[in-house]
């Protein structure tokens, strides 16, 4: 399978560059895969999984939104977060799940609602991906 290059950028700084086979995406429009030669292309990303193909392996994350682009056979994701799903701390995700739940049951506000299905939803991607690995 022929390779192209693929940058992960961060608010935190890079989270990966270098050559890969495929990278899958979860676009606002569903899923994504990004092979060598993909025309230009920019796309939202949701909260989900990405799943990176290197060296005939797969590597999954977790992303918390963000967009994807394609530009001269570059593959760019710039991710609000990105974590790798063998670095997740699921005691930590699990217990941002069960806060978020509470906080969900007890919400008054519109703006409570939000902030709290925000924060399940993210811990419920971070739970998701770390199982995958």
């Amino acid at each position: 399978m022929r390779e192209f290059n693929l940058r992960i950028l961060t608010p935190d700084g890079p989270a990966f560059e270098g050559a890969v086979e495929s990278v899958v995406v979860r676009s606002t429009e569903g899923d994504v895969c990004f092979l060598y030669g993909h025309t230009d292309y920019i796309t939202t990303i949701e909260y989900g999984r990405v799943k990176i193909r290197q060296n005939g392996k797969y590597r999954n994350a977790a992303c918390m939104g963000g967009f994807a682009s394609v530009s001269k056979g570059e593959v760019r994701i710039v991710a609000t977060t990105f974590e790798y799903a063998d670095e997740i701390d699921v005691e930590r995700a699990e217990r941002a799940k069960q806060r978020a739940q509470k906080r969900l049951e007890k919400a008054e506000s519109d703006r409570e609602i939000r902030l709290a299905e925000v924060k399940l939803s993210r811990a419920l991607n971070r739970l998701s991906v770390a199982k995958m690995d």
